[in-house]
This record gives C-alpha cells, sequence and structure tokens, in this order.
C-alpha cells in the first residue's frame, strides 16, 4: 500500500532576517585597543620617514631640523662618494657569498634532520637556539672569546693542537681573516632558523612520491633534484629573499666586530653601506646626507629583491 506523499510547500511568508545590531561596546573596544600602536606606528614611523625624505633634501649639519633646500645634492655626493660605493661593494661581495652559503647550509641540514628517526626536536632546537641571540652579543662573544686572538682564544687553541701559530683573527688584513670572523658569526647565526624552514616544507612533501619514484628505480641525486627541490620551491624563494635582504642589511655583526670601546668603526678595513651612513648621520653629526644614504640604500635592497624575485620565480604558479 503505497502512502501519498505530500508535496513541499513553498512558504507563503517572506523569511525576515534579524537586523544586525551595532556593537558599539566592542567598536569602542577595538578602538581603545589599537589606537595607541596606530599612533605610535604613524608618529614614530611614516612621520620620521617623512621627516628623514625632507632631511635627505636639505642642508642639515649638527641639526635634525629642516635646513636650507639643497636637492638631490646629497644624493649626487653619495653616489661620488668613494666610501660610500666602497661600502655597496663590501655588502654586495658579502651578500653574493653568505647567501648561496647559508641557503645550501641549510637546505643539507634539514635533509639530514628530516631523515633521521630519533633525537630530531633535539636536533632541531640545538640547531635553532642561535636565532635566539642577539646580533650584538654573539659578535661580542665571536670578538672577545672565539676569535679574541690570544693563544687562549678557541680558535687559536684549535691551531696550537695542529702545531699552528696563534693569528690574529680580527687584525689580520692580508689575507683578511677578520672574513673568517664574521661570514662564521653570520652561519651560526642564521643557518638553524632557516634550516626549520626547510624542515616544514620537507615533512609536507607527501612520501608516495619519493615511494613511486622508487619504484621506477629514481634514487638520491634523481630524487632530490626531481622531486624535493620542485617541491621546495616556494619555501626556497622565501628562504633567497630574506637571505638576500637581511644580507643587505647587515650591521650588527660589521660594527661590533671592528669597533673599539663605543666609538664607531670608522677605521675598519670593510664597512657595509649602514656602518658607513651611521658614522656619516651620528659621528660627522651630517644628519641630510645621512638620511639620503638610508634612501639610497632602500631603492637599492627593493630593487635587487624585485629582480632576485623576477629571477626565482616569486609568486610565478606551479
Amino acid at each position: 500500500m503505497k502512502t501519498a506523499t505530500r508535496p513541499l510547500q513553498a512558504p507563503t511568508e517572506a523569511i525576515t532576517r534579524p537586523r544586525r545590531r551595532t556593537d558599539r561596546s566592542a567598536i569602542l573596544a577595538f578602538v581603545a585597543l589599537t589606537a595607541p600602536m596606530v599612533l605610535g606606528l604613524g608618529l614614530f614611523k611614516y612621520v620620521a620617514i617623512g621627516w628623514s625624505f625632507l632631511l635627505s633634501l636639505s642642508e642639515a649639519r649638527g641639526t635634525i631640523t629642516i635646513g636650507s633646500w639643497v636637492g638631490l645634492d646629497n644624493y649626487e655626493f653619495l653616489l661620488r662618494d668613494p666610501g660610500f660605493r666602497s661600502s655597496l661593494v663590501t655588502i654586495v661581495l658579502f651578500a653574493v657569498f653568505i647567501v648561496p652559503v647559508t641557503f645550501a647550509g641549510a637546505l643539507g641540514l634539514a635533509i639530514l634532520l628530516h631523515r633521521i628517526r630519533r633525537g630530531r626536536a633535539l636536533f632541531r632546537t640545538t640547531f635553532l637556539i642561535p636565532a635566539a641571540v642577539s646580533y650584538v652579543a654573539a659578535a661580542l662573544v665571536w670578538k672577545m672569546s672565539l676569535f679574541n686572538g690570544l693563544p687562549s682564544g678557541i680558535a687559536n687553541t684549535v691551531l696550537l693542537l695542529f702545531g699552528q701559530d696563534a693569528v690574529p683573527w680580527v687584525a689580520t688584513q692580508d689575507p683578511p681573516l677578520y672574513w673568517v670572523v664574521l661570514v662564521t658569526l653570520r652561519l651560526w647565526l642564521q643557518v638553524g632558523f632557516y634550516m626549520v624552514l626547510f624542515l616544514a616544507g620537507l615533512q609536507a612533501i607527501p612520501p608516495h612520491l619519493y615511494e613511486a619514484a622508487s619504484l621506477d628505480g629514481a634514487a638520491g641525486w634523481a630524487m632530490f633534484r626531481h622531486i624535493t627541490l620542485p617541491m621546495l620551491r616556494n619555501t626556497s624563494v622565501a628562504v633567497l629573499m630574506l637571505l638576500l635582504i637581511n644580507a643587505l642589511q647587515a650591521f650588527d655583526e660589521f660594527y661590533n666586530i671592528f669597533s673599539s670601546g663605543l666609538g664607531a668603526s670608522a677605521t675598519a678595513p670593510v664597512r657595509p653601506p649602514l656602518v658607513y651612513l651611521y658614522g656619516v648621520a651620528l659621528g660627522d653629526q651630517n644628519y641630510g646626507v645621512g638620511s639620503a644614504g638610508a634612501f639610497l640604500l632602500t631603492l637599492i635592497i627593493v630593487a635587487i629583491t624585485l629582480v632576485q624575485g623576477r629571477v626565482v620565480g616569486f609568486g610565478r604558479k606551479d
């Protein structure tokens, strides 16, 4: 026996949606919590940037008030300044070396750590701890303990074990052994952080890709080239961009390694742009030229980053 089904009837009454009520207390709480941050951000960042731009177009020696208008003379002076151009060459060479070495070291450590089954958390934490150390503190440790140039220094102690004489690492300019101090310090501070980024990318690769490649006879370098590297493309692009920006903004290790006491590193054998401009602005009290240098350096970093992003395929769809 069939039972008659009653057809569904369309609602005859229009569905009335509840009227949204404005939660004024939530809006007031949002404004009260964010207003100090927005005010501070606008005052100490954007207003400061605008004031610095005006300083870069004026004669400002010994004062941060806007002086006489000089237009682009400060920019032209810096571009002709051998000291500033030398600092640009220094930081480019530093970036050309430190970026690929840090990239390879972080990727290699991540692959090794990804393969081990036990103790992964311990090793990951051990390598990541240096990323939490201040650049200033690390530079002082490198300068005063590890590479202090004394026979009791850690690096010289290792050399003495192999029958070598003690080396004044920071003071030796021929050959420029101070680069050993600068490079090892930057590697120690950065490799662990970028290793964690690569490790997260490796753990996101589906295992069945490796299993299928293994069935096809692939192994070792073939798997790394055709599976690991393509799957890590987005992570690699982000790491390369961060490494390049950090390298071009190098300041703390160069300043603290070569500084003596509280003085600036005016006699340092190499100075990156930020250290050079620090000396111009706060040492020579020439805030107009110092501000112009800050904007020049920003434009250079943005241009290089855009070119690098274009080359490595930043934003490109898979």
